[in-house]
């Protein structure tokens, strides 16, 4: 039995996309490593601090890595967390036709990561399992060269953005420690969209269909969740609407939060997030296409639509509103309370202090 990705094809693709740095062998890397092992213990206390969460898995661990290395760690974490559909798909899928679609699947997975190893700056790794080392989970990552480029790029002040970065990774290991519920609800609303992927060839005349419609009404069918979103049955789409909302919340608290947590430490942030908003917007046309196939420009979205929101429920309410969201799966906002908070406030019966 063949497995249904190619593991392996997909680590070289990623890493002749990725290209070679010299950083890990350089001294940026031995004073990196010191400056994120600082930062990202001063972050835990500014953030639970702003945030009024803290941490139940102990102090943050912060681990530098080039981008081959965090590619690596990306697919490890994809093993973990397709098992149980790799399986299934293995069972159906075996013979000769499995032998090109692993391959096919290797190249696709291993070029998106290739391509997103050159811009993401960290990430936190949620996904915790009984059965594997302890030392390798729960991890605060930072891609070393992307930070490092970007600092030498626009004259940053490495102390101050470094603190930065890791006030947003910080914060989103703080979301999912400090809040009980919410590493379950987010890996249970994922595996109910692994365990509801079969490979039905209907699927691509739904998808052609949706696309004729999206040229009818003159949208772009890759808006929401790029291609995958195109192929998902409808019960899939809507497990996809709520992690959109969930998604929009944390990373729009994320962006908050580190621009507020440490705000006298930290003088050169706006720059910062001038820089990083421009990045994300001015992209070339082949990385706009990228970005929507893989459903990144969806992500991107996230960033800008939950930062609004917390703004938005924070002058009609007060900033400790936004406190509630995190009491219980139900009182998360919804993609459409996203976008429309005024819907949100109005479910929680909240009414404008303004």
């Amino acid at each position: 039995m063949t497995d249904s990705i190619d593991w392996g094809l997909a680590e070289q693709v990623a890493r002749r996309i990725a290209g070679s740095d010299p950083f890990a062998d350089s001294y940026h890397r031995q004073g990196m490593e010191r400056d994120f092992l600082e930062f990202t213990e001063r972050a835990q206390t500014y953030v639970e601090a702003e945030t009024g969460l803290t941490s139940s898995a102990g102090p943050a661990r912060a681990r530098v890595v080039d981008r081959i290395d965090w590619v690596r760690a990306n697919l490890a974490s994809y093993q973990r967390l397709l098992r149980p559909m790799l399986r299934r798909l293995e069972d159906r899928l075996d013979g000769p036709l499995s032998l090109v679609s692993n391959k096919v699947a290797g190249v696709e997975l291993g070029g998106l990561l290739g391509w997103m190893s050159t811009r993401v700056l960290g990430q936190y790794d949620l996904l915790v399992l009984e059965d594997e080392d302890p030392e390798e989970q729960d991890l605060v990552y930072y891609v070393g060269p992307n930070i490092l480029s970007l600092e030498k790029r626009h004259s940053f002040p490495p102390g101050e953005f470094r603190l930065w970065v890791a006030l947003h990774e910080v914060t989103h290991r703080t979301q999912f420690t400090g809040v009980p519920w919410l590493r379950p609800h987010f890996l249970g609303l994922v595996n109910q969209l692994v365990d509801s992927t079969e490979p039905d060839p209907t699927r691509l005349f739904t998808a052609v269909g949706r696309v004729a419609e999206a040229v009818r009404t003159r949208t772009n069918p890759l808006t929401d969740g790029g291609v995958a979103g195109l192929f998902a049955s409808a019960e899939q789409l809507q497990v996809m609407e709520q992690v959109g909302g969930l998604m929009s919340l944390l990373e729009g608290h994320g962006d908050v939060t580190m621009d507020r947590a440490a705000a006298s430490q930290i003088p050169s942030q706006a720059r910062f997030a001038r820089v990083l908003r421009a990045r994300r917007q001015q992209a070339n046309l082949a990385t706009r296409l990228i970005q929507q196939i893989a459903g990144i420009e969806a992500k991107l979205a996230q960033y800008e639509q939950g930062e609004r929101f917390i703004e938005a429920v924070e002058r009609a309410a007060g900033p400790e509103i936004v406190r509630r969201a995190f009491e219980a799966p139900e009182m998360l906002p919804s993609l459409a309370e996203i976008r429309d908070p005024s819907q949100w406030l109005r479910r929680l019966g909240v009414r404008s202090a303004a």
